[in-house]
């Protein structure tokens, strides 16, 4: 069949491609908004609000462009949504009784390939629900990570960065649904013991992904320093000091309390905010 849908370049199968997959059942249906149920399988949980206002006001002004896709469900006489469940609830806020729709034959894997491709197509997963997308795909239908780059036209190393955000805490995940923290800055978070409090010092103080570089670094430094027998006075003073100023930062103390600082910068950049610090204060 000829597509009503076109595939964006570079990005794996694409949606015209799985349609072109899949049985279709019919075409072009008028189908009540209320015979339309999610679809179990949407990876998408979260809707932004002033976006699906103006998806609103353009299908008042021309309509639904794209119909909806669906498969029958297992309700009588319902249909369940595997693509376009923001058009769906656009069309309800509209005030629209009936939709456009196509009706396929998809089993529960299609109708997870669907969700995935049309929404990271769009860019409109965050960062967990895409990976958690992957993950379903791997642990309910035996894809691996080279077959998800592959089906999702992303490299390898892509999908193995998505899941292991996975691997962060609840707390962190849901910084990152909220938009508190980017993806760059849970990157940075995996595998790290205390990424609980970085997190927390990620977003008190703003930091760009850069600057909360610096700070594991300071913090994996020290970790390291731990092995040593140092003053835990020191050790506290020394990360104290750290995260004020954001380099690292290594007290040497002798019995006699004589002893040295030592600030460790990395460029000119930070050589000059070290300098601007204490002439400011001092």
């Amino acid at each position: 069949m000829t597509s009503i849908f076109k595939n964006k370049k570079g990005l794996g199968r694409g949606l015209s491609s799985l349609i072109g997959d899949t049985k279709t059942v019919s075409k072009n249906n008028k189908i009540a908004v209320s015979d339309l149920v999610r679809n179990r399988y949407q990876p998408r949980k979260n809707f932004n609000k002033e976006s699906l206002e103006e998806l609103t006001n353009s299908i008042k002004a021309r309509g639904i462009i794209q119909p909806i896709i669906a498969r029958p469900s297992n309700d009588k006489n319902k249909y369940e949504i595997i693509a376009g469940e923001r058009r769906w609830l656009a069309a309800q806020s509209a005030g629209l009784h009936e939709v456009p729709v196509v009706v396929v034959e998809a089993d529960n894997k299609k109708a997870l390939e669907f969700g995935i491709v049309e929404n990271v197509q769009r860019n409109d997963l965050n960062a967990v629900e895409e990976a958690e997308g992957y993950k379903r795909l791997i642990d309910e239908f035996d894809y691996d990570q080279d077959q998800v780059a592959k089906f999702i036209g992303k490299s390898r190393s892509h999908i193995t960065n998505c899941l292991r955000l996975l691997t962060l805490s609840n707390d962190i995940l849901e910084l990152l649904k909220n938009n508190e923290i980017s993806p760059g800055h849970a990157k940075v978070l995996v595998g790290m013991e205390n990424a609980n409090l970085l997190a927390k010092k990620i977003v008190k103080k703003n930091l760009s992904v850069r600057q909360a570089e610096n700070l594991v670094r300071v913090y994996k430094s020290s970790n390291k320093s731990n092995k040593n027998l140092k003053d835990p006075n020191i050790k506290n003073l020394e990360l104290d000091l750290a995260d004020k100023i954001g380099l690292k930062i290594e007290i040497k103390n002798k019995k006699n309390n004589k002893g040295s600082i030592i600030f460790d910068y990395r460029d000119l950049d930070q050589l000059n905010h070290l300098i601007d610090i204490v002439k400011k204060h001092y």
